[in-house]
């Protein structure tokens, strides 16, 4: 691989508070620079300094100070931090590089505490870490809708298939409906023709004809208002059976959901809130805690006053005054310390550290799991509310329904007795004499109400015919959007696979490359795997991806064997999470965010794997800051520029 070539302009940081440093400012090169110093020399403040300008939420104040500062200048361009100690917390200000650091503080920020490079040390999830900045849930919901959105498509073309033998039965009945209509008109020209024929010339005749005719208009008209009534009656009746058919389902489906969940998402929140808060205490005492190990680290240095003992020299005296000289002054009480002590307590704070450290990553579970619970009763809430506000619609419907056919019933009860009350009055009227003409009169008024009836109903079939026509017209821009849909649908569901592809092909190229350079004895391959695990996700069990991590040695003879990740070396464990933690860097283009990479506490790594190491990063990132100690940078390419004081 080559190395970058795109320049970056210099950068300065001014530093005031943060960790170690009580004021500092220090300007270097894009490409690789070496802070260069013994335990305790504020190169891990620097780098936490720079985390700070860059917008890293975690970055320690001075324990002494009530306000820090940081000033980040690149060519022309200034990002600022402040901190102020408040009574309820630190108080943040300023115009950070980042508006949310996460990408970053996940694989940029390679400090001793990283979570990407502390994976493979405590067997956390890879995965998970890897696809943390990556809004799945936020991709799965937007893949239900579509989905939706896709079913109603279908159903919309499912539709369309019926509307079209719909259209060709409507077709068939408007056909049928005009043969009525030229028939009815044929029949009523026939009896209005013998009506003329057979009209008498006498005014008693015609008096009599037209209150006749008045009384058949009107029942008529009777007889019509009936047959309205019965279609919007049976027409209520339908929509009834339709809403307490729905109503049925709506229950059913509420009563299977079971209970309201009992926890409330309140309590849950405030869970949350208490974790947080824990967790961030604790990884302010564990940046406390590595601050006090590095210090004291820095007097047992063995150009200090912790430096070895010369066995040889002449005489027992020579020896005591070497024992008295080898004596370490406390640095709070000023009294001599035998370099035991401090080794007994470097041992039992890192003891501590290290147990702060897995009670973080602890409640970071806890969290993980409080916010799915979270996730499951606001969903299961939701879903219930909107059954009930469903069922509370179909109650409201259903009463007004019903109310609706009460009044139809009513309705078509005064409109069939004022029908008997009209039939009583015409047959008073008619006589024998007059049988053969009102005959032909009540036959007319017959037929010109079976005329307009089916009249109506040729328009309530052309009508249907238009919307049909015009629904099927859409055919063809449902099925594009069908498959728009459909393809945006596969988009998203391989998004997720296509980043895990990804991330494990980096980690597996990268950790073959890098091996075939660091040269570890019989270890022959480090690579992961994407594998399917069955995980309890709340209260159910469902199916995940995951990332196996695999390591293969060759023994003596040449043979190649599985070992565990338990059996790492500390060196190769360390390799095995910067390697990780670049894999994520790659993958989420973190390059394009934050042209920074920062490295600190390799010294489980000997010196000339270092070299590899810092050698190969600095081809993914334009600014590369690596905290050493002086033997270990001595290895470095001269040409990298190094920093000795902050």
């Amino acid at each position: 691989m080559q190395r970058q070539q795109a320049s970056a302009p210099r950068a300065t940081v001014h530093a005031h508070n943060i960790g170690g440093i009580r004021q500092t400012e220090v300007t270097f090169e894009s490409g690789v620079t070496i802070l260069v110093g013994r335990n305790a020399t504020n190169r891990t403040s620097f780098l936490q300094a720079i985390m700070a300008a860059l917008g890293s939420e975690n970055v320690a104040m001075k324990g002494d100070a009530d306000n820090a500062e940081v000033t980040l200048e690149r060519g022309e361009e200034t990002y600022s931090r402040t901190f102020t100690r408040r009574e309820g917390g630190i108080e943040q200000g300023g115009d950070p590089y980042l508006d949310d650091p996460e990408l970053a503080d996940l694989f940029a920020f390679l400090l001793e505490s990283n979570e990407a490079r502390r994976a493979v040390a405590t067997n956390a999830d890879l995965r998970e870490l890897i696809m943390r900045p990556v809004d799945t849930e936020e991709i799965q919901s937007e893949i239900n809708r579509l989905q939706n959105r896709r079913d109603g498509l279908e159903a919309e073309l499912d539709v369309i298939d019926d509307r079209k033998g719909e259209l060709r039965d409507l077709e068939d009945r408007r056909e049928t409906l005009h043969e009525q209509i030229e028939q009815t008109k044929a029949e009523l020209e026939a009896v209005e023709d013998e009506l003329d024929a057979a009209d008498a010339d006498v005014e008693t005749q015609q008096a009599e004809q037209s209150e006749l005719e008045d009384r058949l208009e009107e029942l008529r008209e009777k007889r019509a208002d009936l047959d309205d009534v019965r279609y919007e009656l049976e027409t209520e009746q339908e929509s009834l059976r339709a809403l307490e058919t729905e109503r049925r389902e709506y229950g059913s489906e509420l009563k299977d959901r079971g209970d309201a969940p009992d926890t409330n998402a309140d309590e849950i929140d405030a869970q949350l809130r208490e974790l947080r808060q824990r967790k961030s205490e604790l990884e302010s005492q564990v940046n406390e805690l590595q601050s006090v190990i590095r210090f004291n680290e820095g007097m047992l240095d063995e150009d200090g006053p912790g430096a070895p003992i010369d066995l040889d020299a002449g005489g027992d005296g020579a020896l005591t005054d070497q024992l008295v000289d080898h004596a370490v002054t406390c640095w709070t009480c000023g009294t001599a310390i035998d370099p035991g002590q401090i080794e007994s307590t470097l041992e039992q704070l890192r003891d501590r550290s290290q147990s702060k450290v897995g009670e973080v990553d602890r409640l970071e579970s806890e969290i993980e799991q409080l916010r799915s619970e979270k996730r499951e009763i606001e969903q299961a809430r939701t879903e219930r509310d909107r059954l009930e506000r469903r069922l509370d619609e179909l109650e409201t419907e259903i009463e007004r329904t019903e109310a609706t056919i009460d009044d139809l019933r009513d309705r078509r009860e005064h409109v069939t007795e004022a029908i008997e009350e009209v039939e009583a009055a015409i047959d008073e009227l008619e006589g024998e004499e007059y049988d053969e003409v009102l005959d032909l009169h009540r036959n007319a008024n017959e037929l010109e109400y079976e005329l307009g009836r089916v009249e109506n109903q040729l328009e309530d079939v052309e009508a249907d015919i238009a919307e049909a026509e015009a629904h099927i017209q859409d055919e063809g821009e449902i099925h594009d959007e069908l498959d728009d849909v459909t393809e945006e649908i596969e988009r998203l569901r391989t998004r997720i696979g296509r980043i895990e592809r990804e991330a494990v092909e980096a980690f597996n190229d990268h950790m073959d490359s890098l091996l075939d350079r660091l040269e570890y004895e019989n270890l022959d391959r480090i690579w992961i795997e994407r594998v399917e695990r069955e995980v309890r996700e709340g209260r159910r069990k469902v199916t995940k991806q995951a990332f196996e991590l695999h390591v293969v040695r060759t023994t003596g003879s040449g043979a190649a064997y599985e070992d565990t990740v338990d059996h790492l070396s500390e060196s190769e464990r360390e390799v095995t999470g910067l390697v990780f933690a670049l894999a994520g860097y790659l993958v989420h283009d973190v390059s394009e965010r934050v042209p920074f990479m920062l490295l600190d506490s390799l010294e489980a790594i000997d010196a000339g794997r270092i070299a590899v190491l810092v050698d190969y990063f600095s081809t993914h990132a334009r600014y590369v800051m690596v905290a050493l100690l002086p033997e270990d940078a001595a290895v470095l390419d001269d040409a990298y520029e190094r920093i000795t004081d902050i």
